[in-house]
């Protein structure tokens, strides 16, 4: 009874003090045809858009044109690093680009990562030091063309070209190689930083969901990154919470040379929390929030892959504490399997009381589940399934502290990561 209706209480609680984190409605603001929504900049910066890529053949031509088709008005290249793939991910996306045209490629592989690195932040440090070389080279080369023909009675140009006095690149995007965008994805994540004076702006992908597994399993995943990371909180300025999501980050170069990305997260698994905290800690403004045009198309058909996609990094989340570990189990235990547990005791046992706890928590949970159904465009009936996905969250969490103390770690396509040393 009395932990029945601690369950009560607990879904009280959430609903109404965990930052509202069943809402959906934190969605970057569209520039409207009216002329609404956040002003376009007076000179659009430059871009980089950084795709660390691991034996990505499978997914890359459903989202690497996306990326060549960004209709983008200011600078802006891809760089696609092929992080020791064996599936011919290069070369693939060399003949993409041959294919589709759009924004300027360039594809190359990093080598092995250095001491402490993961490999794609190993990636993604290549990336962003080629990004802004090459960037910085062709502003040079066009204002040496340019220069000759444009010194006096040109202000307008010579202010755009004094937005940054060493030519390198403004903005990073990184994302991931299964990340598909609409054509006016990456303005409209530019138009936003540039309004609102964000130093990271990020968008929680769509991820798939075809398969039963993946609607029973996929939406619980971003409700409950949601319920750990309250996307209002993370988007207070002054606000101790932090996170991002890995898939659509756009990056402040700036505030990344401030933060020293990404040398400073080199050893973190789940890199996106870890690079959104780094750069919110040096004074940087950021801002997440659930995507409208921005889709993975990586498939997770069976409940394996998403097992896998779950447990690989669960116990990492806790810190590899037995002790937040048990807290975890135990958490999840009274908030999403108490409820149906109680209900059903209640029938058996005749104890009304009980029943009415138990119902009255479960109707809770399942009405802030709606919204993330909803919003994946789900039947509402997965709603009381939850404590049936909340309990396969939880056998994922422990199977993952169980491989990390078997040895196995942390592990993505081939590659496997130990508990990390501490950082120096």
């Amino acid at each position: 009874m009395w932990i029945a209706a601690g369950s009560l209480a607990a879904w009280l609680w959430l609903l109404l003090g965990q930052g509202f984190f069943w809402r959906t409605d934190v969605r970057l603001p569209r520039r409207g045809p009216d002329g609404s929504g956040p002003p376009e900049p007076a000179a659009w910066p430059s871009v980089a858009v950084v795709v660390p890529a691991r034996d990505e053949s499978g997914v890359l031509p459903a989202s690497l044109p996306s990326l060549l088709a960004q209709d983008y008005p200011g600078p802006a290249e891809i760089f696609l690093i092929d992080d020791g793939s064996s599936d011919g991910t290069g070369k693939l996306g060399r003949e993409l680009a041959e294919e589709y045209g759009g924004l300027p490629l360039t594809v190359d592989s990093p080598g092995e990562p250095g001491p402490g690195w993961t490999g794609k932040l190993w990636a993604v440090r290549h990336g962003m030091a080629l990004a802004t070389t090459r960037i910085a080279a062709d502003r040079k080369d066009e204002g040496n063309r340019e220069g000759d023909g444009d010194r006096e009675g040109d202000g307008d140009r010579e202010d755009e070209g004094d937005r940054k006095d060493d030519g390198g690149v403004d903005y990073l995007l990184l994302t991931d190689a299964d990340i598909a965008h609409e054509p006016d994805s990456l303005r409209e994540l530019v138009r936003a930083a540039e309004a609102n004076g964000l130093d990271l702006v990020s968008q929680m992908a769509r991820l798939r969901v075809a398969t039963c597994w993946e609607r029973l399993i996929v939406p619980a995943f971003v409700y409950f990154f949601a319920q750990l990371y309250p996307f209002r909180w993370v988007n207070r300025p002054r606000g101790r919470t932090a996170a991002a999501a890995g898939g659509c980050v756009l990056l402040r170069r700036e505030a990344a040379e401030r933060a020293g990305i990404p040398e400073t997260i080199r050893q973190s698994v789940i890199d996106d929390v870890a690079l959104a905290r780094t750069v919110k800690r040096s004074g940087g403004r950021i801002w997440l929030g659930l995507a409208d045009r921005v889709d993975s198309v990586r498939p997770y058909p069976r409940l394996g892959e998403l097992w896998r996609m779950v447990s690989r990094s669960a116990y990492t989340q806790l810190r590899h504490n037995p002790l937040l570990l048990l807290m975890t189990v135990a958490g999840l235990a009274v908030v999403y399997l108490v409820p149906p547990t109680a209900v059903v005791a209640g029938v058996l046992t005749g104890r009304p009381a009980l029943l009415s706890l138990g119902a009255a928590a479960w109707v809770l949970m399942a009405g802030s589940y709606i919204p993330m159904l909803r919003y994946y465009r789900q039947t509402l009936w997965l709603a009381p399934l939850l404590p049936l996905t909340a309990l396969l969250y939880l056998l994922m969490t422990v199977d993952s502290a169980v491989r990390h103390h078997l040895g196995q770690g942390a592990a993505w396509k081939g590659r496997t990561y130990a508990r990390p040393s501490a950082a120096p």
